[in-house]
């Protein structure tokens, strides 16, 4: 759960003509991970894909399948679907059936672009009826040349043509000119025209008057727009009947095709070929169980990574080899924060995977940042309708959808200690004073639950009941809450990255790299701590100071040897990254800054809303609150999805996660991928 899937380098060689069911069977373990031949030698080269009658019928047949999936964007609510059913649809009618989901969308498609032509065709006609003109006559001839112009000016008409209206003939209605002449009078037309401002209209080559041919365009597009609707409800139709198979039929046709194509991958010589690829190390058993039959050289051996201490020069080779891919295992419960790992990349092997602590601190943060037991409640319900939805059935979406019900539940947590919800104060001190409902629940929490005397004195927080008034009498206990918060979250991102140093390049390493940032960050913490609740200086050559000096010491020597900044680097570095750090923990006050916004924002829904309801100005005083307080109310909702949300995911992935996490870890992808929508194996 806290480390990535531990790998070993699968090594088969095998005869030639065993390729193809090598392929398959790694296919149908699922848990071989193929690392392409890059390592070309003479007499070695790389496979060519299945050339066969049944490899083009599945290419095909995947194009077709890729195009509807793309098109129809189906999904899937009941299931998967075995692939004894599957090559049933393949063998039967699924080619017509698909083929006749497609033509459907071809003739949507069709008519949409004919609707756009028409409309097209209906607006030039539309500009031209008022001049009440055969369309043959304005599009003019060998002789005669007719000119048509869009104008505001069409009353100016006479005074601009002045002398030239008697050589030519000119119909105008407002906003268009059309104007006969002469070809030889034609270049003074023209800049007649360009004074009144004219853009040009192209005539249609169409006969008979405009509104004549317009009523035939306006019929015929009726007629086209049946058609584009009449499609688009047969396609929807279609893939709502088809969508299972759609998804089933491209998962079973992408392994298939990915079996077909898995030869470019390996290296092949005229009588044998070999594959080099990954396995989880607990699936080594059943791999070689598999394959031992079919290879003449069989060889599986976990991974160990050499570490060389910050590539010390001993073996540049080993730096060659690739690094194993990295999967992740966690338990049905964290898994959905997977999603946003993968955010910011996989992380390296043999490092930490941050999904189970994600799992408790970014749902925890994000409601103490929002803190409304009643925003919490609409966003779980938000969570539960949306798992209603048929695009629910995605695996993405459906860990979306988890991680916000997980932040509903928070919010709620927080929102019941800080006595908020909805904007209101739910105690005796709040809007409602003591007919609030929950009134009674808040006395008694406040005469019985106290935080602990040790932790509030050793903490230097006054208040110790609940609810906690975060934005009035315990605003205090909220800064200091916030701040604590990021020391620990930062500690404990600092004790992950030791770790992930003292296994890749010792202890050693580990103490330079970051157990200098934990001497930093816990001395300098306990040093501010002395100065704001004793009388003690700054800048007093106290223990915790002299202490987060050694560890400025400490973090120039890790950036100029471990690092490789050399002493000059680490020397100019080591203490603008000092400054650094205070921010870093500094950060974490926008869970205070934000969260009192919040409250603010939702109080100012009472304030205008919900008094001015109640204030007895009659009907008009009543509707103009109620609207001004679900608008403000539904304002402060969206606001606390959006916001609070960045600034959570900020504090851990720009914050803690950059204290141990590296994203460039590569996804562990098995040969024919996960099943989603096929049960059994191809």
């Amino acid at each position: 759960m806290f480390d990535t899937v531990a790998m070993s380098r699968l090594t088969v060689a095998a005869p030639v003509e065993k390729m193809a069911e090598v392929l398959r069977t790694c296919t149908n373990l699922g848990c071989v991970h193929i690392e392409s031949y890059t390592n070309f030698e003479d007499g070695v080269h790389v496979g060519q894909a299945t050339a066969s009658e049944e490899a083009d019928k599945v290419s095909s047949l995947l194009s077709k399948v890729r195009a509807a999936v793309s098109a129809f964007k189906p999904v899937n609510t009941d299931g998967p679907v075995s692939v004894s059913r599957i090559r049933e649809l393949l063998d039967g009618s699924f080619g017509d059936e698909l083929q006749k989901g497609l033509d459907l969308l071809d003739t949507q498609r069709d008519a949409e672009a004919e609707l756009s032509v028409l409309d097209e065709q209906i607006h030039l006609l539309q500009r031209l009826a008022p001049l009440n003109m055969d369309l043959d006559l304005l599009a003019g001839s060998s002789r005669v040349e007719v000119y048509v112009s869009e104008t505001k000016k069409s009353s100016k008409v006479g005074s601009v043509f002045g002398d030239l209206m008697g050589k030519v003939q000119v119909a105008s209605a407002p906003g268009i000119v059309a104007v006969a002449c002469l070809p030889s009078e034609g270049a003074e037309v023209q800049m007649a025209l360009g004074e009144l401002g004219g853009k040009t209209v192209q005539i249609p080559s169409m006969s008979g008057s405009a509104s004549e041919a317009l009523k035939g365009l306006l019929a015929k597009r009726k007629e086209v727009e049946g058609t584009m609707y009449s499609a688009s409800e047969d396609a929807s139709r279609w893939a709502r009947n088809n969508g299972r198979n759609i998804l089933a039929a491209h998962e079973y046709l992408s392994k298939e095709d990915e079996i077909n194509t898995a030869p470019t991958q390996l290296a092949v010589t005229g009588q044998a070929f070999a594959l080099d690829a990954w396995v989880p190390s607990s699936k080594e058993d059943e791999v070689r169980s598999a394959l031992a039959a079919l290879a003449s050289h069989l060889e599986i051996e976990a991974f160990v990574n050499d570490h060389h201490h910050h590539n010390d020069g001993h073996d540049d080779h080993h730096h060659e080899e690739p690094t194993p891919p990295v999967a992740l295992e966690n338990d049905a419960v964290s898994r959905p924060f997977e999603l946003m790992v993968g955010l910011v990349g996989r992380p390296t092997y043999g490092t930490f995977d941050p999904t189970f602590f994600l799992m408790l601190t970014f749902p925890m943060i994000y409601g103490l940042i929002l803190g409304d037991f009643g925003y919490g409640f609409i966003i779980f319900l938000l969570g539960l309708w949306l798992g209603t939805k048929p695009f629910a059935a995605d695996p993405v979406a459906k860990n979306g959808i988890t991680i916000l019900k997980w932040m509903g539940v928070w919010c709620m947590i927080w929102g019941f200690l800080f006595a908020e919800g909805f904007g209101f104060v739910w105690d005796n001190t709040g809007q409602m004073g003591d007919a609030s409902p929950l009134a009674g629940i808040y006395a008694w929490t406040y005469d019985n639950i106290h935080f602990p005397a040790f932790v509030t004195d050793t903490l230097n927080m006054d208040y110790t009941h609940i609810p906690f008034h975060r934005a009035t009498s315990s605003l205090n206990e909220y800064v200091l809450l916030s701040v604590y918060l990021g020391v620990a979250h930062l500690m404990f991102g600092f004790i992950l990255g030791f770790i992930n140093v003292a296994r890749a390049h010792g202890l050693v390493a580990a103490f330079f790299e970051k157990g200098s940032w934990m001497i930093i960050l816990a001395a300098g913490t306990l040093h501010i701590y002395g100065f704001l609740t004793t009388e003690q200086g700054v800048f007093d050559a106290t223990p915790y100071a002299l202490a987060t000096l050694v560890g400025v010491g400490c973090l120039i020597i890790g950036l100029a040897v471990f690092e490789k900044f050399g002493w000059a680097g680490g020397l100019i570095m080591g203490p603008i990254e000092t400054f650094g750090l205070l921010a870093n923990t500094l950060s974490y006050l926008r869970v205070m800054g934000v969260g009192v916004a919040g409250v603010k924002i939702a109080e100012v829904s009472i304030s205008m809303g919900w008094d001015l309801m109640l204030s007895g100005g009659g009907i008009v005083s009543i509707v103009l609150g109620f609207i001004l307080f679900i608008f403000i109310q539904t304002f402060a909702l969206a606001l606390g999805l959006l916001s609070p949300s960045i600034h959570a995911a900020r504090l851990h992935f720009v914050e803690w996660m950059g204290k141990f996490y590296d994203g460039s870890g590569r996804v562990f992808t098995p040969l024919g991928g996960r099943t989603l929508h096929t049960e059994g194996q191809s």
